[in-house]
C-alpha cells in the first residue's frame, strides 16, 4: 500500500540542489522514529508528538487524517498535471522514508514514468534501504540524498547505519551525496568521528552538513557551529532554506 502525505511545488531547501524549483511528494511511513531530534508536532487532537521535523509523515496513528492512500499511478499523474510546471522539473520524493515503497508496483511505475518523462528524480533517504538495482535498473538513474542518521537522532547505531546499503547505492548511482543533520552540542560528543566512520569508505561522494532544527530559531542556533565544522573539514555547508524563509518544514 502506498500513502502520500503531502505534495507541493517549491524550491529545494537543502543539499546539492538548493534553490532549484522542485515538485515534492512526501510519502508516509518510516523505519526510524528519530525522537532524539526533539521536534514537536501537535496532532489534530492537540496531543504533542516528539520526533523528527516531519513526524506527521512517520506517525500514521496520530496523523492518519493527512495520509492519502494511492491506488493507481494515474492519481500521481493527475497531481502533477494540477501544477503549472516548467518542462522536466526536478521531482523530489521524500518522507518519512520513501524507499520503504521501493518494491510497491505503483511506486515503481511512478519512478519509471518520471525518468521516461525526463525529470531529474531525487530520493531523500535515511540510507537504510537499498532498491533492487538488478531487478529495477531505472533506480540507477535516481539521485540519492543520503541523510544517514547520527547519534543525535536517538536511534541505535545498528538501525541507523547500514554500510552495505550505502555501498550498494553509491556503487550503482552517479551524483548521490551525503547530507548530515548536525547540532552544536553533539559536535562535542564525537559526532565528527561518527561522520568520518560513515564517509571514509566513499571518498568521492560529496558531504553536506546542515544545522539540525525544525524551525528557524533552532536552525540559527546551530548554523555557526556547522559552518565552522565545514570550514575545518572541507565539507559543504547546506542551509535549510525552506525553514529559514517560511519557518516550517510542511509543504511550502
Amino acid at each position: 500500500m502506498l500513502y502520500l502525505v503531502e505534495h507541493f511545488y517549491s524550491i529545494q531547501g537543502e543539499g546539492k540542489y538548493t534553490g532549484v524549483p522542485s515538485l515534492f511528494f512526501r510519502f508516509g511511513g518510516c523505519n526510524l522514529k528519530c525522537e532524539g531530534f526533539g521536534c514537536v508536532e501537535k496532532t489534530p487532537n492537540g496531543e504533542e508528538i516528539v520526533g523528527c521535523d516531519t513526524v506527521y509523515a512517520v506517525d500514521r496513528r496520530s496523523f492518519g487524517n493527512l495520509w492519502m492512500e494511492i491506488e493507481e499511478l494515474q492519481t500521481l499523474i493527475w497531481i502533477m498535471n494540477g501544477y503549472k510546471l516548467p518542462p522536466h522539473v526536478d521531482v523530489v520524493l521524500t518522507g518519512g522514508e520513501p524507499l520503504i515503497y521501493a518494491n510497491e508496483p505503483i511506486f515503481i511505475e511512478f519512478i519509471e514514468h518520471l525518468i521516461a518523462s525526463g525529470h531529474r528524480v531525487t530520493f531523500e533517504t535515511n540510507a537504510t534501504i537499498a532498491p533492487d538495482f538488478n531487478k529495477y535498473p531505472f533506480y540507477k538513474e535516481v539521485t540519492y540524498a543520503l541523510s544517514v542518521k547520527l547519534s543525535n537522532s536517538g536511534e541505535p547505531y545498528e538501525k541507523r547505519v547500514k554500510n552495505e546499503v550505502i555501498s550498494a547505492i553509491v556503487a550503482n548511482t552517479r551524483g548521490s551525496f551525503f547530507k548530515f543533520s548536525v547540532d552544536e552540542p553533539s559536535l562535542g560528543c564525537a559526532m565528527e568521528e561518527e561522520i568520518d566512520d560513515i564517509i571514509i569508505h566513499h571518498p568521492y561522494v560529496s558531504t553536506y552538513c546542515m544545522p539540525l532544527g525544525g524551525d528557524k530559531a533552532h536552525i540559527e542556533a546551530n548554523c555557526e557551529a556547522v559552518i565552522e565544522l565545514c570550514k575545518r573539514r572541507g565539507f559543504i555547508y547546506s542551509d535549510r532554506l525552506h525553514i529559514r524563509i517560511w519557518d516550517q518544514n510542511h509543504g511550502v
